[in-house]
């Protein structure tokens, strides 16, 4: 028990240097989720989206697998899928032991519900949102996952567009190139689950200007670059550098 109070301690630490902003009742909303639940601060179990706690997909995979998960199956549920449409429908069954009987859980995506920045990825998106439910389910989380939002939720326009890049415009003259490069970094925030916030702080020292708005097209690109391939090879490292970007508590 004093093993668990230690680690909480820690988590809520790290907690207040993600999201400084919080009042003393969203601390204790915090800390109560994070008893209840077993999520970690730490390895981006749980994230604050539009002033709202959403479970990610790692976070639960990480949950199931500290649960000695045995197993997920997932199929596409062929009947309900329209290749042509890119509308997908998949279940999950999690079972967390040889007993299980199996948790169920179905997840749906197509061009209407989803990110443009995610667009062609709907299978995939399909499967995560099943998992994520069917996981929900088994472990009791009464969370919502960040993969579920949809595209017309205000928390999922939030998290999707958190940055935008100034600089020269392409050489059409017309801006179209301007888009792209923004869904590219908030794929990666997606796709990775990064603090928007920590990317932005990283992405200005990276391009040595005051903010990530104010650095050139060409600074821009390189960073995208830079973070993929950095989350790519090691996701757990890229956590640990972003958080160095996180506010100092008061009195450190």
């Amino acid at each position: 028990m004093k093993k668990k109070a230690i680690e909480l301690r820690a988590e809520m630490r790290k907690a207040r240097r993600l999201w400084p902003e919080l009042d003393k009742e969203q601390i204790q909303t915090l800390r109560s989720l994070l008893q209840k639940n077993g999520l970690l601060v730490s390895t981006a179990e749980i994230i604050r989206i539009d002033g709202r706690w959403y479970v990610t997909h790692a976070g639960l995979l990480q949950l199931a697998r500290r649960k000695n998960c045995l197993g997920i199956r997932t199929s596409a549920q062929v009947k309900l899928c329209d290749p042509a449409s890119q509308r997908w429908v998949f279940k999950a069954v999690v079972y967390k032991d040889e007993k299980s009987t199996g948790f169920v859980g179905y997840g749906d995506a197509d061009p209407s519900n989803i990110s443009l920045a995610v667009r062609g990825a709907e299978m995939r998106i399909a499967e995560t949102r099943a998992t994520c439910r069917a996981l929900r389910k088994a472990y009791g989380i009464g969370l919502s996952s960040a993969e579920e939002l949809r595209v017309n939720s205000r928390a999922s326009v939030v998290q999707e567009r958190p940055f935008t890049v100034q600089g020269p415009s392409p050489a059409n003259g017309n801006g179209a190139g301007q888009p792209r490069l923004r869904d590219q970094l908030c794929l990666l925030i997606r796709q990775f689950q990064l603090d928007p916030s920590l990317v932005k702080s990283y992405a200005a020292d990276y391009c040595g200007t005051p903010s990530i708005s104010a650095a050139d097209r060409e600074s821009v690109e390189a960073f995208v670059s830079h973070l993929k391939k950095l989350a790519e090879d090691n996701r757990d490292a890229l956590i640990c550098k972003l958080n160095s970007y996180a506010p100092a508590e008061a009195g450190t």
